[in-house]
């Protein structure tokens, strides 16, 4: 689990987890950034209603296989083809607006002004790299640099950055000739999570002061001015086809600004910004919610996010486990269904329960802005809905039938609610994949729980950002994917991987064996204690309760000590019931731990049973090795030293020994310490008599050689009959 590209190994944050590695039932994962690389390349974008750019992403590749008619890329010669290496970040062609060309398009203004947006709305720093002269960026995200390098490579190159200013060449329409232009920049209102969008002001040369902003299409598409759709849906078919081939969309949109008005904004803005409060975010978010309104669309981009190496086989060996996985994305609902399908979380006749809110009688109701009416109808919608799904999985119990769950984010917020969520838990756990989509922080947070405490079993979330703090903490185990997007998501986890196919070897080996081991180990501490206690007992039994000890007090705390316990020390660290091959190659393996078949009550009062049946065997048979030395006529008989001796012996012999049947995978290690231990014993017994002398005596006189040996042999070979 050694991701040699980035140098980052596999990190254990805990040591209290191991065993319930073993028995994952749902695992809950962001998307990208976990499923997928979160290195974005600009392929595609849509300005005034015409489509720029050519290729297939993978997901267009994954459904052309689906369907039969795979995609064959062919490279022919002049624009498209070139020798250069690619460009990080850059994976677009269309020699219409490259190079310049895109002066002669017929919306040559709004083209200006979308590439303006894209090198302008950002907060990455710049970087002149000194050995190709090439400008740089460091962005807070993967996205942001496609954009500055896309607007860069497309002529519209962001160079330089201050506090209050920054700095463009751009191509002058008129002259043919790059230009520098310098933005006063006046104000950044920042994404986050709820806001799903990021503006800036700016003034530009001719001193006209400019909204630029971008944001998903669900918050931008409201925001826009009635003069200002006149290429909305055109934008809107090219994002559902952009949707389908998965890739990642933003809506970018702009509006000027009266002096009057920016004014009025800013000083409500810098008091927003400087209150103390605890409300102090809500109230910037109203003070910039009343802005971004009235904007004039230009157009989306569309970016493509590649799956991770091995994902696709990682899912799949997963659900072969019987593994339940739920994806919680912020992404379209088309672009999480083409991924799903991409990265086998959805398969072919695999049927579909879609719970979203997109009926025209709640779009009616958003249009006319009755916020009770809306909701009220939107509480009974996914009501409905919900219901329907689970009257399909009724209808089809028994069945071979398999189905995935397809919910949007504000759906899945009526779903939450404390009257609907046990019935929409209800439907999740009865099918297969479950992908919730446009999902916030909050509502991932609020879906891990609910599954945790819903279904009481073992809950895994992965994530890699810190938007997905929130899920990894809910979770019983969170594993943090060591991306591009900070250390939030590690720092918050148990343990640490650096790509998700290594949940694969986590789960199905090292769970697996983990829970195999925790399981016996603890299993066997029961018996081995059983049997060396009851032995005890029916000593004391024996002899009327005197209270007369039967081992000396060191036997009593060397048993624990050296004994018994190093062999399963050995056992918790070094067993393996089968090959890591194995545990791959039958994945169904990994449904022991799930059903705790190694830890359940029959099974720990077997061995409960095991420790009872060696304890009477072993004192019944010391006791009757040694009654017919009760008496003899030299005096030398075997009293009670001699039995607790044997009784002590015996006792370590057997335990041992059913730790050496229960291993499946002998090191040296467990030779060494399962012969030691009963070595020790031997030198123990002897170091603690106070007359070793006497002692060997009366071994010699009273005992067979075999005696101590048999009683062991005889246990071990009931032990083995119980098992």
């Amino acid at each position: 689990m050694y991701y040699e590209e980035a140098d980052k190994p596999a990190h254990a944050r805990t040591s209290n987890l191991n065993e319930e590695l073993g028995q994952v039932d749902t695992i809950l994962s962001d998307k990208t950034g976990t499923l997928t690389c979160n290195s974005m390349e600009f392929i595609k974008c849509s300005v005034a209603g015409t489509a720029y750019g050519r290729g297939f992403t993978e997901v267009e590749r994954s459904m052309g296989r689906r369907n039969g008619s795979p995609i064959h890329e062919t490279v022919t010669g002049g624009e498209d083809s070139t020798d250069e290496a690619p460009i990080k970040g850059f994976n677009f062609k269309d020699e219409r607006i490259m190079n310049g060309n895109w002066v002669d398009e017929p919306h040559a203004d709004l083209i200006q002004k979308f590439f303006r947006l894209l090198a302008v709305c950002h907060t990455a720093i710049p970087e002149v790299d000194e050995g190709t002269g090439k400008v740089l960026y460091e962005a807070e995200s993967p996205d942001e640099a496609a954009f500055v390098i896309a607007a860069r490579e497309l002529g519209f190159e962001f160079y330089k950055r201050t506090q209050t200013s920054i700095s463009v060449r751009e191509l002058d329409r008129a002259s043919g000739k790059k230009v520098e232009r310098l933005y006063t920049l006046l104000n950044v209102l920042e994404f986050n999570s709820s806001r799903k969008r990021m503006s800036v002001i700016v003034r530009n040369e001719e001193g006209k002061v400019l909204l630029l902003c971008k944001g998903a299409d669900n918050v931008m598409f409201e925001r826009l001015a009635k003069n200002g759709r006149e290429f909305e849906r055109e934008t809107k078919e090219h994002l559902n086809g952009y949707a389908d081939a998965g890739l990642r969309t933003l809506i970018l949109a702009y509006r000027e600004l009266e002096e009057h008005e920016f004014n009025e904004f800013n000083a409500k803005f810098t008091k927003a910004k400087n209150s103390i409060s605890a409300d102090r975010e809500t109230l910037i978010d109203e003070v910039t919610d009343k802005i971004e309104k009235g904007l004039i669309l230009l157009g989306a981009t569309a970016v493509e996010d590649k799956l991770q190496n091995g994902v696709p086989d990682c899912i799949d060996k997963l659900a072969q486990a019987g593994i339940k996985i739920w994806v919680l994305t912020g992404d379209k609902m088309e672009t999480a269904i083409n991924i799903g399908f991409a990265c086998s979380l959805l398969r072919q006749g695999m049927k579909q329960i879609m719970i979203t809110l997109e009926s025209q009688q709640i779009k009616m109701l958003e249009k006319e802005g009755d916020k009770d009416a809306i909701t009220t109808t939107s509480r009974a919608s996914i009501l409905q809905q919900i219901t329907r799904g689970k009257d399909q999985l009724t209808a089809s119990s028994g069945g071979s039938e398999a189905f995935a769950l397809i919910i949007d984010g504000k759906s899945l917020a009526y779903a939450l609610e404390d009257g609907m969520k046990s019935m929409f838990l209800d439907l999740a756990i009865g099918c297969a994949s479950v992908i919730c989509c446009r999902s916030s922080p909050k509502q991932k947070a609020l879906v891990t729980r609910l599954v945790k405490s819903g279904t009481g079993k073992t809950t895994l979330a992965i994530g890699d950002g810190a938007n997905d703090v929130g899920m990894l903490q809910e979770a019983d185990i969170g594993v943090g994917i060591s991306g591009v997007e900070g250390m939030q998501a590690v720092m918050s986890s148990d343990i640490a991987i650096a790509q998700f196919r290594y949940l694969e070897r986590l789960l199905l080996v090292h769970g697996h064996w983990c829970y195999r081991r925790i399981s016996s180990m603890i299993c066997y501490f029961f018996y081995k204690n059983i049997t060396f206690g009851l032995t005890l007992f029916l000593y004391e039994a024996s002899t009327s309760f005197s209270g007369q000890p039967a081992y000396d007090d060191w036997f009593l705390s060397l048993y624990n000590v050296f004994f018994s316990s190093l062999p399963v020390v050995a056992m918790g660290v070094f067993d393996q019931d089968v090959s890591a091959r194995f545990c791959l190659k039958f994945p169904l393996l990994y449904q022991e731990g799930v059903q705790n078949v190694l830890f359940s009550w029959r099974r720990i009062l077997g061995w409960m049973f095991n420790g009872l049946i060696s304890a009477v065997i072993i004192f019944f048979f010391c006791m009757k090795a040694l009654e017919p030395h009760a008496f003899n006529q030299d005096g030398k008989t075997a009293g009670r030293d001699i039995l607790g001796a044997t009784m002590y012996t015996c006792t370590v012999w057997v335990v041992n020994l059913q730790m050496a049947l229960a291993i499946s995978y002998f090191t040296l290690i467990q030779h060494l310490f399962i012969w030691g231990s009963i070595a020790l014993c031997g030198l123990g017994t002897r170091a603690s008599s106070n007359d070793p002398e006497f002692c060997d005596i009366v071994r010699q006189r009273s005992l067979r050689p075999t005696t101590v040996g048999f009683t062991a042999r005889l246990a071990a070979r009931t032990n083995i009959v119980r098992r």
